[in-house]
């Protein structure tokens, strides 16, 4: 056997399962072989998702700034009931070249998140139609990948996704509002029974200047870059292939083993902050910046014949020597963080049983800083004693933020991390869930769910109420599953708000909020 062919079959036994859309060094190439002419495959869903959201504010008035917990109505301050609806359509394209184990891949998102209603043409109380949103297209994917004697290569705008997608995640889920893509190299081969990945990123670049085309740019300080080294080590087996040793009462134990080292010697703030933003650059605008970054990840899963245990666990560990965003004003004192978060999933009950019941459990270290800072803004100020929000660092004065943030995309529930905080950080949950096939027909199914879960927080001095149980949501869903494409899904759910929520200033106490969705989707 050849030492190309060697490396196919090893890498496909590896596991590196997923359609056009694969992400992840867990998915990527699996489709790869020969073909006798050129092939184009297309793989996507259009989604619709419609949404009523009531007292998500909790009731509890406003915070010191003056804002609520969550938007109100502008014309009633007091109007309890939001709704939203909005769309997108997913295609993920793939063009196989004849007679060589070579492929070139895109995903693109057509009206990506788009609210119904939202570019009417003309005033609203005369529109007949729609106008065409400026970013109508969303490149979120481009990369090639090609089998060669030492492995499989990557290159172009690639999925990024690992494990359960706590750390980072592709965004691949029906009801997914993101995901994470990486411009660089990817090369992934085999090492004794195992998968051995190397990946080479451009996490930033720039600022640029036109070239004398002007078709083309040039990185004018290459000093200032981001760069990112990830090293992973896998061991696992794809979809069909876990599905069959199931199936034969086999135990399958898969794990990996991921590190990335991140890096930038200089900055030049001028390139992102518009106001500080000189009519030209020159050696004033590049300041030092010494950042240095690791990230750690272990990711294991357990399949019995009916019980599936997984687990991720990561550390993060970063340094800025100099955290001014101002050239010429110096800090001189670095900022430091420290992280760790840990996600846990199971389930007892095989797939085709009607029933199966799990727990899921999560924690994500915090920060004593007031407020929780689920997407940091170089513009956010310092959390007062109330807020739900705040910058965890705020140097001379405080030079660590411990917080570790989950993916916003690794869905938990559906009011408190998802709606209001905006994921889990700084905070420990616990998930018990079940699910009941109600009714099956031809190709399609009816299976209800529900879960349960209860959150408290790391640090009481982050939550507006100064303590640490935040509530304990229900998450009842209704799905029909169509094995054509088609599914309905009917979620509902309810926080009951507990003390780190409340309004200890006002004397308010947070009331119940609800939340109820249908979502809609085509496969094809």
């Amino acid at each position: 056997m050849s030492r190309q062919a060697w490396l196919a079959l090893a890498l496909l036994a590896a596991g590196l399962p997923g359609p056009a859309g694969a992400t992840g060094f867990t998915d990527i190439g699996q489709d790869l072989e020969q073909r006798a002419e050129t092939e184009v495959e297309v793989h996507g869903a259009l989604r619709l998702r419609g949404e009523l959201l009531y007292n998500l504010d909790l009731d509890r008035g406003v915070d010191p700034a003056g804002e609520p917990l969550y938007p109100v109505p502008p014309g009633d301050p007091t109007g309890q009931l939001l709704t939203n609806v909005d769309m997108r359509l997913r295609t993920d394209l793939s063009l196989f070249v004849p007679r060589a184990q070579l492929a070139v891949k895109l995903r693109v998102d057509v009206l990506d998140n788009l609210g119904l209603g939202s570019d009417p043409s003309g005033p609203p109380v005369g529109t007949v139609s729609q106008e065409a949103p400026e970013l109508a297209f969303r490149v979120k994917r481009a990369y090639g990948e090609v089998l060669l004697p030492f492995g499989l290569l990557a290159a172009g705008r690639l999925g990024s996704h690992w494990g359960l997608g706590m750390l980072t995640n592709g965004g691949d889920c029906a009801d997914c509002d993101s995901g994470d893509a990486s411009d660089g190299l990817a090369l992934m081969s085999p090492l004794l029974g195992h998968v051995l990945a190397l990946a080479y990123t451009f996490s930033s670049t720039g600022p640029f200047t036109d070239r004398r085309s002007d078709s083309r740019f040039l990185d004018l300080e290459p000093s200032d870059d981001v760069r990112t080294f990830t090293l992973a080590l896998l061991k696992f087996h794809n979809d069909q292939a876990r599905e069959r040793r199931r199936q034969a009462d086999r135990t399958s134990f898969e794990y990996g083993l991921y590190a990335s080292y991140r890096w930038q010697d200089n900055d030049i703030p001028a390139g992102y902050l518009s106001l500080a933003r000189p009519e030209s650059l020159g050696p004033g605008s590049v300041m030092a910046r010494g950042l240095q970054a690791l990230a750690l990840d272990l990711w294991l899963r357990l399949t019995l014949p009916r019980f599936r245990l997984e687990l991720e666990g990561a550390v993060m560990l970063a340094e800025i020597e100099e955290p001014s965003l101002v050239p010429g004003a110096l800090l001189r004192e670095p900022v430091y963080a420290r992280q760790f978060g840990l996600a846990l999933e199971s389930e007892y009950g095989a797939p085709e049983d009607d029933w199966g019941v799990g727990l899921d459990a999560g924690f994500a270290s915090g920060d004593p800083a007031p407020g929780f800072n689920a997407f940091p803004q170089l513009d956010d100020t310092a959390g007062q004693p109330g807020a739900l929000r705040g910058a965890q660092a705020r140097p001379p004065y405080d030079n660590r933020f411990d917080d570790f943030r989950f993916h916003p995309d690794y869905r938990v529930d559906r009011i408190l991390f998802r709606e209001l905080i905006g994921t889990v950080t700084d905070a420990v949950y616990v998930r018990p869930h079940a699910r009941y096939r109600l009714l099956q027909v031809g190709q399609g199914e009816l299976v209800a769910q529900l879960s349960a879960v209860a959150s408290f927080a790391v640090e009481p001095a982050s939550t507006p109420g100064g303590e640490r149980p935040l509530g304990v949501e229900l998450d009842p869903t209704l799905a029909y599953v169509n094995e054509l494409g088609f599914q309905v899904v009917a979620d509902y759910a309810v926080l009951f708000p507990l003390g780190g929520l409340d309004n200890p200033a006002q004397g308010l106490s947070a009331k119940p909020a609800q939340l109820f969705q249908v979502r809609l989707a085509y496969g094809f």
